[in-house]
């Protein structure tokens, strides 16, 4: 039965979807989302130098809150050589405990690095770990963590990489969550850049991603799917394109709505830009519901 559902799964491309709402909610870049004690809470890029969240009661207001993590009180990441920066954060509930995760780049002339803090609740206050959790280096860019816990055996898994060497790598948590137990040998999917995040929905793993260049015409999301959070993927095509009003969809996460039972996409997107780039500005962070088929395809999804 399984192998059956996972052939019909892929038989062909996604087809467009039907016109859906979608809400541009405020400036931003890589979303990640959750959803606590009736509040939604949205994580993102934004300052470079300090990591914040924003809190809504309906998924419409918007409120933003105090940083979670100051680059000043990351002591590992000090150098004098380069500037850094701090971006791609990704909030994680586990084990009683709110665990924070983001990149510290840029690459050169040192190396990326993911970094974990342990916080009170989603709006923290956070106090980081004290050393990185992933540094890159030797091809691969450790940037954009994503961390999702297996709701079938409660496994939690760390997914990292991108950009320059466009790789794509897996880890297993300690129950701490705060420290590597082994590594995870897992395939990089089709056009896979960065941006890599996963979701389980009636026995399919979807391992969804961002493609193309994040500044330009070319970003935009694509998705695999597997019987496992480790593969082996099975490649669903593009699932977020840009268009002529809105440009470079891409960095995302998904989450269920406990409140009317829907999937919804967080993403970003560059708007009011002409050309097929390379943009400046800030990107904006939208909501939109998405549909499945009954036989587990997520439908293409058109901006509004």
């Amino acid at each position: 039965m399984r192998g059956l559902l996972f052939a019909v799964l892929l038989a062909g491309i996604p087809s467009a979807a039907s016109a859906q709402e979608v809400k541009s909610v405020f400036a931003g870049a890589d979303p990640d989302i959750e959803v606590s004690d009736g509040q939604y809470w949205i994580y993102t890029t934004g300052g470079d130098e300090s990591l914040s969240v924003w809190s809504s009661p309906d998924k419409v207001k918007w409120t933003r809150g105090e940083p979670l993590v100051r680059l000043k009180d990351v002591a590992w990441a000090d150098d004098d050589r380069v500037r850094h920066f701090l971006w791609a954060p990704d909030m994680v509930q586990a084990n009683g405990s709110w665990h924070f995760y983001y990149s510290v780049g840029p690459q050169n002339p040192t190396p990326s690095r993911i970094g974990v803090a342990t916080c009170k609740g989603p709006a923290g206050p956070c106090t980081d770990s004290g050393k990185p959790l992933v540094t890159g280096g030797n091809g691969f860019e450790a940037i954009d963590p994503a961390v999702f816990v297996d709701p079938k055996t409660k496994t939690p898994y760390l997914y990292a990489g991108g950009s320059a060497g466009a790789k794509l790598r897996a880890w297993v948590l300690k129950p701490d969550m705060v420290s590597i137990d082994h590594e995870v040998k897992v395939e990089t999917p089709p056009n896979f850049t960065e941006g890599a995040f996963m979701h389980y929905r009636k026995g399919i793993y979807y391992l969804s991603y961002s493609a193309g260049r994040w500044n330009d015409a070319s970003y935009q999301i694509h998705y695999a799917v597997a019987l496992s959070p480790t593969g082996p993927w099975r490649y669903g095509g593009p699932l977020l394109v840009g268009d002529k009003r809105y440009r470079g969809p891409g960095h995302h996460s998904f989450f269920e709505d406990p409140k009317d039972g829907k999937w919804y996409i967080a993403y970003h997107r560059w708007e009011g830009q002409i050309g097929d780039g390379p943009y400046n500005g800030e990107r904006r962070v939208a909501i939109q519901p998405i549909q499945y088929r009954d036989d587990g395809v997520i439908d293409t999804i058109r901006m509004k």
